[in-house]
């Protein structure tokens, strides 16, 4: 793991990484804010993961998570949202909602996708075990979050590993991508035509099948331009509501998609988490 850059925030560090990752073999990028703390102390810690176009940069730059992050006393954790470099398949056609910039948090199986586009393994499991061996994480203390398709991401990887995410919420989720444009070309392309294998990549079709978690926190803009075709959070509540399992989706008025939007409601969400981390 080499360091390239780390600066001091609310008497923290915030610090940029980068490594070769088995999982996506390829060169990978994250960022880990690790706030003020004692000497010996480990700290629980909060994944973000990104939406469509975005790298960890992102939110690193305008989620305004940092103040927050200090005062509850969270690590937290953004990585990039697709493998890059040389010789990493893109879009055929260039479009922004399939290959670079959008893993969709899915291993791919589909050639050319499958030899680089690992990114389930990837914030499951290999940036994991970086984070527990050099920063000062309790990992025993993890919760998930993410917005867009990052918040499909965080939703789909908490439903799947119940016992290990004492939290997870998201802002303007994708909850049903077999169901949405974006989703059904990105679960397609990487996994192909079996909707059956999509399922698990579906947070709405995890939960009718089954899955839970304690409670999910959702905040969505209701003035987002994806609401009604590509986010339909409607769906996510009624599955909730059939499988018993507490939602709190908050629908803010005037709200967009963007980082405006995100960074309004973070420390809201980060409070949420730290309640659920203690």
């Amino acid at each position: 793991m080499e360091q390239v850059s780390a600066n001091r925030a609310f008497n923290g560090v915030q610090g940029v990484y980068k490594h070769a990752s088995a999982e996506t073999r390829t060169e990978m990028t994250f960022s880990v804010f690790v706030p003020p703390h004692a000497d010996g102390e480990t700290l629980p810690v909060v994944s973000y993961l990104s939406g469509l176009t975005c790298t960890h940069a992102n939110v690193t730059e305008k989620g305004e998570y940092r103040r927050a992050c200090a005062e509850l006393g969270l690590i937290f954790v953004a990585p990039d949202t697709s493998p890059r470099g040389e010789g990493v398949p893109d879009d055929p056609a260039g479009a922004y909602d399939f290959g670079l910039g959008a893993g969709f948090y899915v291993d791919a199986t589909q050639p050319p996708f499958d030899r680089h586009y690992r990114m389930w393994s990837y914030v499951t499991e290999e940036l994991p075990a970086l984070i527990a061996d050099n920063f000062p994480a309790d990992m025993s203390r993890q919760s998930i979050m993410g917005h867009s398709m990052g918040g499909h991401g965080a939703l789909t990887v908490a439903l799947r590993n119940p016992g290990r995410f004492k939290a997870v919420s998201a802002f303007a989720p994708i909850v049903a991508p077999s169901s949405v444009p974006w989703g059904e070309k990105a679960l397609a392309g990487y996994l192909g035509e079996d909707r059956a294998a999509w399922r698990g990549h579906d947070a709405v079709a995890l939960i009718e099948d089954g899955a839970r978690v304690p409670a999910l926190l959702v905040d969505q803009g209701a003035a987002d331009p994806f609401l009604e075709q590509q986010l339909r959070p409607e769906l996510l509540q009624a599955a909730c509501e059939a499988a018993g399992m507490p939602l709190t989706l908050n629908m803010r008025d005037g709200y967009d998609h963007s980082y405006y939007f995100i960074s309004t409601f973070m420390a809201d969400h980060l409070k949420w988490h730290a309640q659920r981390l203690r």
